[in-house]
């Protein structure tokens, strides 16, 4: 954001609770802030977010969050635990605002949508369930720059003193330029405070980058942090398996976004619970279903397994093959329910019907979702 000429407060980030004082002392401020830094919102209402008056109570105040289970809504009751913190100047806020862009996908607009609200801060959630009219929302055509009319709009409807009117919109066309520049599909400050001196301060802030256009800026894919990932997913991510952790107890193996998430719905139809998304993709090759099938017992939670494959570019048979060869390799254990349609799947249940493999074949979908959805009642 410093590039993009929006300001922030001035800190620096540490692993080790010892370094926290030193931070504070080099800031030179009287009063500092020491942020958990995890990938999840609602630090502050979790207890992840601390202020000191000192840099012996810094350091305090980093030994208690660095190594703690910090809970919030967004992180599920499990949790995730802290490694380091931010140490940030404290600032003396008048009012708090919240700014964000985002892709609005409806049909009405197809657009990156700017919005603002003047009731900022760690309820902006309930402001936008509870008390929409709040939100402004101004959208912004893509193909031209953001226009310094569309802030001053923003900037007046959120009732803001006129000497702040200009500068609000400057930091608008900014926020939108980053946005655009470094393909983000969520950029939001969350709080943009005023201070006392009248100034704009981002406090807080969220980046969100489309991982298609990562290969376009190697400097941000560098800041990616596995260890603020779920372990089977960064598994997933180096085997190219697209795959995303859930909570419940029937693994799924789907190759397609759309036929994982229907797979994954009915199985909830079905009084079942789904362990993940996981799309194999086109190819579903033996070694990439091995992969897959690994991820999938790695979880604990996992009772029972649904392949669910349509063969339109991959051939069942081959996937046939390649789930006897994995599950071979890997003696695997728990029940599993397959159900293989379309190119080549009689030749795929002859396959498997000669196989030593112990599973249970379906030909419907949802046939498939209640017998998986069965197996871990």
């Amino acid at each position: 954001m410093r590039e993009y000429g929006i300001p922030v407060p001035k800190g620096s980030v540490t692993k080790r609770a010892s370094q926290a004082g030193k931070i504070a002392s080099d800031l030179g401020s009287e009063k500092v802030v020491i942020k958990a830094q995890i990938h999840a919102g609602g630090r502050g209402k979790g207890g992840g977010i601390k202020l000191a008056s000192s840099p012996e109570e810094a350091e305090k105040a980093a030994q208690e969050i660095i190594g703690m289970q910090l809970v919030t809504h967004q992180t599920g009751p499990e949790g995730k635990k802290v490694k380091k913190v931010l140490i940030e100047e404290a600032q003396e806020i008048r009012q708090e605002l919240y700014v964000g862009i985002v892709i609005d996908r409806s049909q009405s607009s197809e657009q990156p949508v700017i919005m603002a609200s003047a009731a900022g801060g760690m309820d902006i959630e309930e402001v936008a369930s509870k008390t929409p009219e709040k939100i402004i929302k101004v959208g912004a055509n893509p193909v031209t720059s953001f226009s310094i009319f569309q802030g001053r709009k923003i900037a007046f409807g959120l009732g803001l003193d006129k000497p702040l009117i200009g500068e609000l919109s400057a930091i608008l066309n900014n926020l939108y330029r980053l946005f655009i520049e470094k393909d983000a599909s969520l950029v939001e400050i969350n709080p943009l405070i005023i201070t006392e001196n009248n100034r704009f301060l981002a406090l807080d802030a969220k980046i969100n980058f489309d991982d298609d256009a990562l290969y376009r800026h190697p400097r941000i894919k560098g800041l990616r942090d596995p260890d603020e990932e779920d372990p089977l997913e960064v598994i997933a991510k180096e085997a190219e398996v697209n795959y995303i952790k859930l909570d419940g107890n029937v693994g799924c193996m789907v190759n397609g976004a759309g036929l994982a998430m229907t797979t994954m719905d009915l199985i909830k139809m079905a009084g079942g619970e789904p362990a993940n998304f996981l799309d194999v993709g086109g190819t579903a090759s033996p070694e990439r279903i091995e992969k897959a099938f690994r991820i999938l017992t790695s979880d604990k939670n996992v009772k029972a397994i649904l392949v669910n494959i349509f063969g339109g570019i991959v051939r069942c048979d081959r996937v046939a093959l390649g789930i006897i060869e994995a599950a071979s390799n890997m003696d695997l254990k728990l029940p599993m329910v397959v159900r293989l349609q379309g190119t080549n799947s009689e030749e795929a249940r002859k396959i498997m019907a000669e196989s030593t493999v112990r599973f249970e074949v379906a030909e419907g979908l949802y046939e498939a979702a209640e017998k998986a959805a069965k197996m871990v009642i």
